[in-house]
């Protein structure tokens, strides 16, 4: 098995990812080519609650242009997990 420390990057703090912590899902930015199935043990394994579901989302890169410069931004992949009724974390507590 993968660390999981290497398997999860960043927990993804966001208008959108802050309301969905109210329904007790909660986005993580995931190393690419990692299936739901590590990304589940993974947090269970980290932060110690039971996972209900995972949902992987591949973002596409973007140009960007910075005036006459052009670039992309990188490609990520994320990941929205479901925790059982009850269950918090508190990575997302300011």
């Amino acid at each position: 098995m993968k660390n999981p420390y290497d398997i999860i990057i960043r927990p993804l703090i966001t208008e959108k990812a802050t309301k969905l912590v109210d329904e007790g899902k909660y986005t993580f930015e995931v190393k690419a080519g990692v299936n739901k199935i590590e990304v589940k043990k993974a947090i269970e394994e980290v932060f110690k609650v039971d996972v209900v579901s995972v949902n992987i989302i591949n973002v596409r890169k973007k140009e960007r242009r910075v005036g006459k410069y052009s670039g992309y931004r990188p490609a990520v992949r994320k990941a929205v997990v479901t925790l059982q009724k009850g269950q918090t974390l508190d990575v997302f507590e300011v």
